[in-house]
């Protein structure tokens, strides 16, 4: 069987998919971002966290991304609305000294959830862009990317 685009209808136009028939299931997504920060920002970082006059850049990350994700169906046109039954995030940094986050999310639902993991990611990664910008441009995100998805016809985990 040949794979299509799901977001097409019969004329090629674009179109919700239609999950009135899917099964409700247990669904979970993780994705992940990375964020490399130069020397001058990185030099701000004590105790688990970058403090700025901002704030706490990571905990106000996590926030931003749980608020997009939350908000995934506003801001990627064909997403279904969905009732998130959870958000977490960790935000650690590894041993090259770039911030990894990984975002996973949970419904209960007929439709799955890698876009809101993927988005709460991305945003929150852009988040801690916007709080350390000031003491650097020199900021690159890279390698949003799905983890692993449950609960759907098919499963998936990154290798």
């Amino acid at each position: 069987m040949s794979k299509t685009f799901s977001h097409l209808d019969e004329q090629d136009n674009p179109s919700m998919v239609d999950v009135a028939a899917k099964q409700i299931s247990h669904r979970k997504a993780s994705a992940q971002s990375i964020v490399t920060l130069p020397a001058e920002v990185m030099e701000h970082f004590a105790d688990g966290e970058i403090q700025t006059k901002k704030g706490p850049v990571f905990q106000t990350a996590i926030i931003a991304g749980t608020m997009a994700a939350k908000k995934t169906h506003d801001l990627i046109p064909l997403c279904h609305p969905l009732g998130i039954e959870g958000c977490k995030f960790q935000i650690s940094v590894n041993e090259a000294r770039e911030v990894v986050i990984q975002c996973t999310v949970k419904v209960t639902g007929k439709t799955g959830v890698e876009m809101e993991a993927l988005t709460g990611a991305s945003i929150a990664a852009l988040t801690i862009y916007d709080m350390c910008k000031a003491f650097s441009h020199e900021i690159v995100i890279r390698d949003t990317r799905l983890l692993a998805k449950s609960g759907g016809k098919s499963d998936f985990e990154h290798k």
